[in-house]
């Protein structure tokens, strides 16, 4: 499956019927008078959060979706039937922008929450609302309210606890693999991951909590360096963050060095994220001699002056990795909850494609209402 984590859509709500013009024609009755009923309200756009959806893959098919039109009154006083709302799924997650006033509607956070996106327009009145003792006979009618329109920008930013961060092939997939039932891809030769990936690791019964493993950092990502910083906003939610370091990397890089080169990267990408609480995580270990690596584990730590906690684990053989588990598991509770979403998007950057265009302009629009193919 592809991943899509950020893309622009429009998105039009339904507009109202129009009131009807109709006079009572009964037997016996000249002057029934008037009984035109008002039109449909139009429907609304909504988007509803889904946790069985995972990327924004599906709107790079579709990205222009509009609601049901209200449909026009009728005589006797018959109101018109009010169009459907449409609802959008979207992954658990997703972040909502307008994108012409920049403004962050809303963030979708929950399995099954909605977000109103587009507000539909109210039926009109029919000529039952203009009579009066000196207008008896009112031929005037309302035209239905036109449907709100929106061109949105959707940023999917996954929800989880725990965030792997590492150089490329420090074993960030493996661990995963090795902790949760998902099944990113490995390999015996040097690669680097492309997309996000989520795990639920289990360290017992109903006790749980979810990994997220984004594609490696390199130094110098923050000027557009291998694949960048844009896969960092997946972290954002997290509470805690897994530094994975290779203790036996094949180019003989010095992993204190790249550490701080990390660091370096995170810092110019988000302060707040640079001084989440972060772990250290060594990994590789079966590469050694147990005294070799603990040496190496214990001299690194030295080097660093580091003070939380650190980790000397293998993903390969799955050393480690459930003290691991039980170690992120008791500290949770206590780490603070990351703070709500603010827009920051880079607002010249594009989103994948250009922004669709508007569905209909004001040509639709006749004295007698919609044109007929806009209503369709």
């Amino acid at each position: 499956m592809q991943f899509l984590d950020e893309v622009r859509i429009l998105v039009v709500a339904g507009n109202g019927g129009h009131g009807s013009v109709s006079f009572r024609r009964e037997k016996f009755i000249p002057f029934g008078g008037p009984d035109g009923g008002d039109g449909g309200r139009g429907g609304d756009v909504y988007l509803v959060a889904k946790d069985n959806i995972n990327t924004l893959i599906d709107f790079r098919f579709q990205r222009r979706f509009r609601a049901e039109n209200g449909h026009g009154g009728a005589g006797r006083q018959m109101t018109g039937r009010a169009g459907k709302d449409l609802e959008i799924p979207v992954p658990v997650g997703t972040l909502v922008y307008d994108e012409d006033t920049r403004e962050l509607l809303g963030d979708l956070r929950e399995a099954n929450q909605r977000l109103l996106v587009a507000k539909a327009g109210r039926g009109g009145h029919g000529n039952l609302w203009y009579k009066s003792s000196v207008n008896r006979a009112p031929r005037q009618f309302e035209k239905g309210g036109i449907g709100e329109e929106r061109h949105l920008r959707l940023e999917l930013r996954l929800l989880a606890d725990v965030g792997l961060l590492g150089l490329p092939n420090a074993g960030k997939s493996t661990l995963i693999r090795a902790l949760s039932a998902a099944r990113p891809k490995v390999a015996s030769y040097p690669f680097t991951t492309l997309h996000p990936q989520l795990g639920v690791v289990r360290v017992g019964e109903h006790e749980s909590f979810v990994l997220a493993d984004i594609p490696g950092l390199i130094p110098g990502a923050s000027q557009g360096a291998g694949l960048g910083t844009r896969f960092l906003r997946h972290l954002r939610r997290t509470r805690l963050l897994l530094h994975l370091v290779d203790i036996a990397p094949l180019e003989e890089n010095d992993p204190v060095q790249s550490i701080r080169d990390l660091e370096a990267e995170l810092a110019t990408y988000s302060a707040e994220l640079a001084a989440r609480p972060r772990w250290l995580v060594v990994n590789k270990a079966d590469l050694l001699e147990p005294t070799e690596a603990e040496a190496r584990f214990l001299a690194l730590r030295h080097a660093l002056d580091w003070t939380a906690p650190a980790f000397l684990i293998s993903g390969a053989t799955g050393s480690g990795c459930k003290a691991l588990a039980q170690a992120i598991w008791q500290a949770l509770p206590a780490l603070p909850v990351p703070p709500e979403a603010k827009p920051e998007i880079d607002w010249e950057e594009d989103a994948n494609e250009e922004a669709p265009t508007t569905l209909w302009d004001d040509e639709d629009w006749t004295e007698e209402g919609w044109a007929e193919e806009s209503r369709e």
